[in-house]
């Protein structure tokens, strides 16, 4: 596999593992084909390709130093500048694969929270709430992340001749599938302590608790009734808008699975007496990381983690 293969392999991984379904994918997809194609050939020039095929647009292929074979590949969550030196000195790795986005993806990190107001909708959040109460958060995410150095991790793979790529939503949507095939199919839920106790059964989750990261309630308690559980935090970018727990809560929703959250957010869910269970972050990014690098060594790549990834095979 070359690393144009193994970029296009994670997107549709990614695709297929959609909450909103492949179809919907596709759809957007196809919408920016017409959108495009309307454009006047000034403004084409100036359009993101990547659009047109590429729906997680926060994954990016950032530098293809060598269009080689790929054997073995360094993998982690925060890849930048000291992990492109390590790759560089262990001499032998052909591909760096970060998860949290870099170069382009990062600028782009906005782009791909509409996924969750597609999504609430499927919970019966109205599409038009759930989509205007996000658009405010969206543009606040947009704004805060056009100040940063976005390329920086990208000038050392340039400057050291290393390959690199960042695979953000694909990874986070194979984890939300995970999780959300596993509680739908979970019997005798009941409580919240129910639910802690399943999520406890998966192997990132146990190596978290290890060091003082496992699942917890942020908001509710242990012995509060599941109510119906949402997988809605899980991918999409970053936190959506803090409003919506009240729109989620007149839904339906009574417990939410997240990766993170901020104390606002917290604080809108207890309010709208949701409860909130973290999974955990960096241990929900191994998670899905490790569903999409089994693919790769069930193909004979040589996976070396790095950077906080809990390296779990399921193969």
């Amino acid at each position: 596999m070359t690393t144009q293969d193994i970029f296009n392999l994670a997107i549709q991984m990614g695709i297929l593992a959609d909450l909103r379904g492949k179809e919907k994918v596709m759809a957007n997809l196809e919408k920016q084909k017409k959108f495009f194609d309307k454009l006047p050939e000034d403004e084409k020039a100036e359009f993101d390709q990547d659009k047109l095929t590429n729906p997680f647009l926060d994954s990016r292929i950032l530098n293809i130093a060598e269009d080689k074979e790929i054997k073995k590949i360094i993998v982690g969550v925060d890849m930048e500048g000291p992990e492109i030196m390590l790759a560089k000195q262990l001499g032998d790795i052909d591909l760096v694969i970060a998860h949290h986005p870099e170069g382009k993806g990062f600028s782009n990190l906005a782009e791909v929270m509409h996924l969750q107001a597609e999504v609430l909708s499927q919970y019966g959040v109205p599409i038009n709430v759930a989509d205007g109460l996000m658009r405010l958060r969206i543009s606040e995410v947009d704004r805060s992340v056009n100040g940063a150095n976005h390329n920086r991790a990208v000038d050392f793979a340039k400057l050291l001749n290393v390959n690199f790529i960042c695979l953000h939503t694909p990874c986070d949507n194979l984890a939300a599938r995970f999780l959300k095939n596993k509680i739908d199919k979970a019997e005798d839920l009941e409580k919240v302590e129910d639910l802690m106790k399943l999520l406890k059964e998966i192997p990132e989750y146990q190596k978290a608790g290890e060091i003082g990261v496992g699942p917890k309630v942020f908001a509710g308690n242990k012995d509060n009734y599941l109510g119906r559980v949402a997988v809605t935090e899980i991918t999409g970018g970053t936190e959506g808008s803090p409003k919506l727990y009240e729109k989620m809560a007149m839904a339906g929703i009574g417990t939410v699975v997240g990766m993170h959250q901020s104390e606002e957010h917290r604080k809108e869910a207890e309010a709208a007496n949701i409860n909130v269970v973290i999974a955990g972050h960096i241990s929900s990014d191994s998670l899905g990381i490790n569903l999409f690098l089994d693919e790769l060594e069930r193909r004979g790549i040589e996976i070396v983690p790095c950077s906080g990834l809990i390296r779990v095979s399921r193969v």
